[in-house]
């Protein structure tokens, strides 16, 4: 083993004496060339000593950008693969979201691999001693691993990099949103974006489809933070450029201390009110009605987020934005509701009626017995002209969604006006937010929404019904 693996490092620093540029491989059309810098070449050779890590690791691939190490028991055949993920994907992490370090020992991504020892992966940041001041992911699998680019091998180590950007951002350190989004939340949009720069669109459909079904316990009960907050924040503002954004915004305003050896650091985590104030201001969107229905009016320890995303307003004001063109203004707040036919519990029941303009996506309205033309009467607080509705699916039983509709406007609940006609809909996923735009100018006193078909059960449920205003 000592033979083949010298044998194997004389080729490495031959191939890298002898280019001055190389073309890095890729997992994909997307590629990067650097130029080599033989002023300093990553140790050979570096000995673990954090957590309960004690391998000493031997470098096997590296350039200006990256360097690789495996322990004795990776594999060197089939492993390759490796070397152009995680060129590529730090290669573009830098160029979108800007330098970790101001070295080429700080800027570059150190990544370290396992076989059959550490299951999962951590990062570290240039930022913190731990790792010597490196950019460093840290990965170990079961045997074989490396060898057959799973998906889980290929997302995993995409979801350790952006732990450092969470973590290093700007040349701050800590995450103060770590508390809110946990270990996955921001990785998954992080990990969707980065296979779309890689262009492969079979992994970034899987991971598509992974998320938009997943929800967490936090901060409430069901919620789809891919579905609901990221993904469409992602698509409708930007892409990566808003993801960039929110780390842009918290470096220029959110508190930051000096440490002893002149790191900047936060000095605390962010609050529920405080995240969705510097997300609007990502976006550019007053994000706040997206993050009731997808997140509750409660932080995780059960806080009424409102009165913070206030203070965040006024403690930090140079953050602006308009209102959020998906969502405008919700009308049916202090809306009077009738319903055709009540559930058995009353309007204020577990699932009665009232479930309907809550603004949570975790109740719902039910009804035993539905028959065609069940229908909902909205009158608002003040008439308006409404030109887009939300409905939000419940939360279980696919077969009593709506299936098909008709939204009527009215002045005086006897002569009723067209304003939308659905049919042939489908909800994809549970607690899934859906809205429908139509022209409409025309101030209506009284709105009503005539359910014709369900989705194949003699049952209706529905979790939102919110009149729009854009």
């Amino acid at each position: 083993m000592t033979t083949r693996l010298s044998i194997y490092f004389i080729a490495f620093i031959m191939f890298f004496y002898s280019c001055s540029e190389k073309t890095i491989p890729s997992t994909s059309a997307a590629t990067a060339t650097v130029t080599a810098d033989t002023s300093f070449y990553p140790p050979y050779t570096w000995q673990e000593h954090w957590f309960d890590h004690r391998q000493l690791i031997k470098r096997v691939y590296f350039n200006n950008n990256v360097a690789v190490y495996f322990d004795d028991d990776v594999s060197r055949e089939k492993t390759s693969w490796l070397f152009g993920l995680v060129d590529s994907a730090w290669a573009y992490t830098k160029k979108e979201y800007g330098s970790f370090g101001n070295s080429d020992t700080t800027n570059r991504l150190f990544a370290i691999f396992h076989t059959n020892k550490y299951g999962g992966g951590h990062p570290g940041t240039y930022l913190a001693s731990r790792h010597d001041f490196r950019n460093v992911i840290d990965l170990g699998a079961g045997a074989n691993a490396w060898t057959n680019q799973t998906d889980w091998e290929l997302s995993a180590t995409i979801h350790e990099i952006s732990h450092i950007v969470e973590g290093a951002s700007k040349g701050v350190k800590e995450s103060p949103a770590f508390d809110i989004w946990g270990d996955s939340k921001w990785a998954e949009i992080y990990v969707y974006d980065i296979y779309d720069y890689l262009g492969r669109k079979d992994i970034q459909k899987r991971v598509f489809d992974e998320c938009m079904e997943k929800t967490d316990a936090y901060p409430r009960a069901n919620t789809a933070w891919f579905r609901n907050w990221f993904f469409p924040i992602y698509e409708q503002y930007g892409k990566v450029k808003v993801l960039n954004r929110f780390f842009d915004l918290l470096a220029a305003h959110f508190p930051k201390r000096q440490e002893t050896n002149g790191t900047l650091t936060y000095e605390r985590r962010l609050n529920m009110g405080e995240f969705i104030h510097f997300w609007s201001g990502a976006a550019g969107a007053d994000l706040s009605i997206r993050a009731q229905l997808a997140f509750g009016e409660k932080d995780r320890s059960g806080a009424d987020w409102w009165p913070q995303l206030e203070k965040a307003k006024s403690d930090f004001s140079e953050i602006t934005y308009k209102a959020d063109s998906t969502y405008g203004a919700i009308i049916s707040k202090r809306a009077l509701l009738e319903v055709s036919k009540e559930n058995e519990n009353g309007p204020n029941g577990k699932e009665g009626s009232s479930k309907l303009t809550d603004l949570d996506n975790n109740s719902k309205f039910f009804v035993k017995g539905f028959s065609p033309g069940f229908s909902i009467q909205q009158t608002p607080a003040n008439s308006t002209a409404v030109n887009a509705y939300l409905l939000t699916s419940g939360n279980d039983v696919p077969a009593r969604d709506p299936k098909a509709w008709v939204l009527e406007g009215s002045q005086d609940k006897l002569t009723w006006t067209v304003l939308d006609n659905k049919t042939n809909q489908s909800f994809t996923y549970r607690n899934e937010i859906k809205i429908f735009n139509f022209p409409n100018k025309v101030t209506y006193k009284h709105y009503r929404l005539r359910i014709t078909e369900a989705a194949g059960s003699p049952d209706i449920q529905l979790s939102e019904w919110q009149l729009l205003r854009k």
